[in-house]
């Protein structure tokens, strides 16, 4: 059995999709119809822009979501099912990639949704104030108790637990700081403050997750033709509302990657598909599992990795 996934912030870089564009016309369709959304040639950018320019959360959520759905819509011409597929899930933005993919949301409603996104994260807080920083080396009981004691006035929350021994921290910059030097001493490999515009995945998105409420509540959404397995709550979920309030609390909530892959493990997954630029999701797997194959697909050279 096998499960797709689909990539986060972070795995962007300038030329991700373009053969795939330059080779096969449907792929050239959804960068297209992107474009025409979003009131810009976003994948002029994406082909052959300044890389500066692409990380800026407005653009790198949908342009993620728009390689990683033209890479999927060339593996349906070449006749792949995503019926195959007996769960999708995605890291972060790649839930929403996820639930496009699976007919839940139309690509222009994802592209829309995903800028409006990636606009009210990136004014939820003003620039310095926040940070994000991943503990190396230490489990999750380990980074709960290190968070429980930076007692202060200030946010500092789990935001992701992307495998066993790599927690990603988020709230305001003075306690993520705080909470890297008390990891150390606790015995962390490591703890990096990231290269983030903005402190996602905690209550300081309340901002933001306010102004996507209203998006979100008029969203319209079908019933995937997959299971989608939620960031927050690391379980499959059909159910239309259940996707809408999970979608919500998303914006603040902790993306709970490991769980969600080690529920895979446990429904008999063997194989994962990363359909979209970069391998993190792939290297995040194979440190999670070794029950659960995975491979990455986002060059032309890769589509024989999935037969039909």
């Amino acid at each position: 059995m096998l499960s797709l996934v689909f990539p986060g912030q972070g795995s962007q870089y300038i030329g991700m999709g373009k053969d795939f564009s330059h080779n096969f016309p449907i792929a050239n369709e959804v960068y297209r119809e992107v474009d025409d959304v979003l009131g810009f040639s976003l994948s002029k950018l994406i082909f052959n822009g300044q890389i500066e320019d692409l990380t800026l959360t407005k653009n790198a959520q949908p342009a993620i979501m728009a390689t990683s759905i033209a890479i999927l819509k060339t593996l349906e011409k070449e006749g792949f099912k995503i019926k195959k597929s007996k769960f999708v899930a995605g890291h972060s933005l790649g839930e929403y990639t996820a639930l496009c993919a699976s007919g839940a949301i139309s690509l222009a409603d994802t592209a829309h949704i995903l800028k409006m996104r990636g606009i009210f994260m990136q004014e939820a807080v003003s620039v310095g104030v926040g940070a994000m920083a991943a503990i190396l080396g230490l489990n999750l009981d380990n980074v709960e108790t290190l968070v429980a004691e930076i007692k202060d006035n200030e946010i500092c929350e789990i935001a992701n637990d992307n495998e066993p021994n790599q927690v990603v921290l988020s709230g305001h910059r003075t306690a993520i700081e705080k909470a890297c030097v008390k990891a150390k001493s606790l015995g962390a490999k490591r703890a990096i403050l990231l290269p983030v515009s903005a402190p996602f995945h905690c209550s300081l998105m309340a901002p933001a997750q306010e102004n996507m409420i209203n998006l979100i509540s008029g969203l319209n959404i079908e019933k995937p033709n997959v299971p989608l397995i939620s960031n927050v709550t690391s379980i499959p979920t059909q159910d239309i509302e259940e996707i809408r309030k999970n979608l919500i609390n998303q914006i603040t909530g902790r993306v709970r990657w490991r769980e969600s892959i080690l529920f895979m493990e446990n429904s008999g997954i063997q194989k994962v598909y990363e359909i979209g630029p970069g391998r993190v999701l792939c290297n995040l797997i194979r440190r999670i599992s070794d029950k659960v194959e995975q491979e990455n697909i986002s060059k032309v050279e890769d589509l024989f990795k999935l037969g039909n």
